[in-house]
């Protein structure tokens, strides 16, 4: 009798051996990463989700390919913030974006240091207390920022221009995430030139009849719409509030102007959530948030829509129209 195994036994054992070899490669194969992204408001926002990842892209990370994402939207309701990055964390996500300044908080108390944070936000990360330093970030956050909220002063000026003879501007905000330094920016700014400010707080569509209600009772001369992260993703809806009720506003974001509102101030927020998506991708290939300058725009949109302003009676002066970065006939 021969030594050995038989000639059946042998292809049982061929046929297992095969079987297994490429579940245990597959084992062996490391997963690819995935990236939480946290947001105070909806997907669609600002199209920030869609600027995310054509960022991603450009670094060479594509969803489904050779990265995945967990979502995790607040829709408005920001006190659901604070959980919904924790359960981030405790899903061993690789690296977490945010939108806005209160996902980037909450996402920095829930990781504490264990997983890199890479945010998109309208307000001063250092005065937030977000990073110690724009050039240098320590710790394991970084991001952009449109410093939108510091505009406040110039969109004061560019409404006043408008409106020379105007006495009372308002200010409308959202209490859930007021920027106390767009505010102070903005007294500081209204004083110096000799006009109130009336401030106005607005945290749904609700609200925002409400509010503009208020401006035409009280024949409040112009309106600024705040750098609110809930705003971006109702702007549109705020467009068609201030042509309805008939108030010169001027917005944060050109999607305003786009949609209908008079005039439009700030940096261009696709490319601010870009530039979010390309350090993540730069994050996922080894390099170090704290290596990472927090990015800031380096030039901002003016936007004036003349039909807007011939349906409110309004003649906007040459001067603003050249100033302007376009002009919507």
């Amino acid at each position: 009798m021969a030594l050995g195994i038989g000639r059946r036994e042998f292809i049982a054992a061929l046929g297992s051996a095969v079987f297994q070899w490429p579940l245990a490669a597959r084992a062996q194969q490391p997963a690819i990463p995935i990236v939480g992204m946290l947001s105070g408001v909806s997907a669609s926002a600002g199209n920030a989700l869609a600027a995310v990842q054509a960022g991603l892209k450009e670094s060479g990370f594509v969803e489904g390919q050779n990265v995945a994402f967990e979502y995790r939207f607040a829709n408005g309701h920001y006190d659901q913030l604070p959980a919904l990055a924790a359960d981030l964390v405790d899903r061993h996500v690789t690296v977490i974006a945010t939108i806005g300044e209160n996902a980037t908080i909450a996402a920095k108390i829930a990781s504490a240091g264990r997983i890199p944070i890479v945010f998109a936000m309208g307000d001063d990360p250092v005065a937030l207390g977000v990073v110690t330093s724009m050039n240098r970030p320590d710790g394991n956050i970084t991001g952009s920022t449109s410093i939108g909220h510091s505009l406040g002063p110039k969109r004061v000026e560019l409404l006043h221009e408008l409106l020379p003879a105007s006495r009372v501007v308002a200010l409308l905000s959202n209490p859930e995430q007021a920027s106390k330094f767009e505010r102070k920016n903005i007294e500081e700014k209204v004083e110096a030139i000799g006009l109130r400010v009336r401030y106005l707080a607005a945290s749904s569509v609700a609200e925002f009849e409400t509010a503009f209600t208020t401006l035409v009772s009280e024949q409040i001369d112009g309106l600024i719409i705040a750098n609110e992260t809930y705003y971006f993703s109702e702007i549109r809806t705020l467009a068609s509030f201030a042509s309805r009720y008939r108030v010169p506003t001027i917005g944060p974001l050109r999607a305003f102007a786009d949609s209908g509102g008079l005039m439009s101030y700030g940096a261009n927020i696709p490319d601010v959530a870009r530039q979010t998506g390309i350090y993540v991708g730069r994050v996922l290939k080894g390099d170090k948030p704290s290596d990472l300058p927090v990015v800031q725009p380096s030039r901002f949109e003016f936007v004036i829509n003349l039909k807007a302003a011939k349906a409110l009676g309004l003649t906007v002066p040459q001067s603003l129209q050249v100033a302007a970065d376009e002009v919507i006939e």
